[in-house]
């Protein structure tokens, strides 16, 4: 069986503050001997839990390797009990390009695992975090947001599970997290997602949404700040309260919540992040772009609830997801 090349610059399993590389040999035409360096740290305190923790799985989103890059600056190994690893540009080539999947191999890191340690520069850092790094945490926390195509209401969100105790503290993880929404989720598809191989695993799991457009806010990456801290404390690395606001909880189980477009051309929304629709409402009109007098074709609501999720660009394609509503529990 190939071992994976990917080498860690600084030991992961001392205690103290370390920062460095995660060093992925790659030949290519103006490097023979060249390499992917992943930054790393690690902060670890005697015996406890391990949290792994990971931003830009997507090159194009930003909340989490503000929050992260903070956390690695300024987290201090007295402060901590176990160990604390911190990845915020998880897809680094991704992210040095500002696309969502690597401009090397065109890897879309969180369709690739398990990964291949013989394979492309992606699938080789897939397999390096589900072999090398998520055995070894017991909490993983993994944050996304809608990058340059989608823009969200602001959650946290854990998935529904067939080990109904391991869904249970992945449920109390996020809600640990308090972000604005609470979202209980199934993936419109799971097959090679990172957060499938880590509950796989067995491991507590926590997601986010934290706004999109391809940028962050001073809003969204408090949230995301906030959320770090409370998820390091209800694991018991960090001491402290935690910093609990409202949050309301929402359900994304239907198939239906989803909107697809059909058509390529410009939309004119016809409602907002956090507008409570009606099965039927208008959710969008698409344009013709390449003529004048057409109609608007209306796409509509196939389910009443919160509008959480829309297509960011003002231009769409067929195929393209142009809205998704989640439901409000009671």
């Amino acid at each position: 069986m190939s071992k994976n090349p990917i080498v860690p610059t600084i030991p992961l399993d001392e205690n103290g503050a370390h920062h460095g590389h995660l060093r992925l040999p790659w030949s290519r035409d103006d490097s023979a001997w060249g390499s992917v360096m992943i930054p790393i740290t690690v902060i670890k305190n005697g015996d406890g839990p391990t949290a792994l923790l990971t931003g830009a799985n997507h090159g194009d989103e930003y909340e989490g390797p503000v929050a992260l890059q903070e956390l690695a600056a300024t987290l201090k190994p007295e402060a901590v009990t176990g160990r604390v690893i911190i990845v915020p540009y998880f897809n680094y080539p991704a992210f040095r390009a500002g696309t969502r999947t690597s401009p090397i191999d065109r890897g879309n890191l969180n369709r690739l695992f398990p990964g291949k340690p013989a394979g492309t520069v992606t699938e080789k850092i897939a397999d390096y975090f589900a072999s090398e790094l998520v055995p070894h945490a017991d909490i993983v926390l993994d944050f996304h947001s809608g990058g340059k195509t989608l823009d969200f209401l602001p959650f946290a969100a854990a998935h529904i599970l067939d080990d109904a105790m391991q869904q249970h503290a992945c449920v109390a993880a996020m809600e640990a997290f308090n972000a604005p929404y609470s979202m209980t989720m199934r993936e419109i598809d799971n097959v090679g997602m990172y957060d499938t191989i880590v509950e796989e695993k067995g491991k507590v799991f926590v997601t986010t949404e934290l706004g999109g457009g391809g940028t962050a806010t001073a809003k969204s990456i408090a949230i995301a700040r906030k959320g770090l801290r409370n998820v390091l404390i209800y694991a018991g690395i960090l001491a402290g309260e935690l910093e609990k606001g409202p949050s309301v909880e929402l359900d994304m189980t239907h198939d239906d919540a989803f909107v697809f477009a059909s058509d390529d051309g410009m939309i004119e929304p016809c409602a907002d992040l956090g507008d409570m629709l009606e099965a039927g409402d208008c959710l969008a009109k698409i344009w013709r772009v390449d003529c004048t007098g057409e109609p608007a074709l209306e796409y509509r609501a196939k389910r009443g609830g919160l509008l959480t999720a829309r297509h960011f660009p003002g231009l769409v394609k067929a195929g393209d997801c142009l809205a998704v509503i989640a439901d409000v529990k009671s």
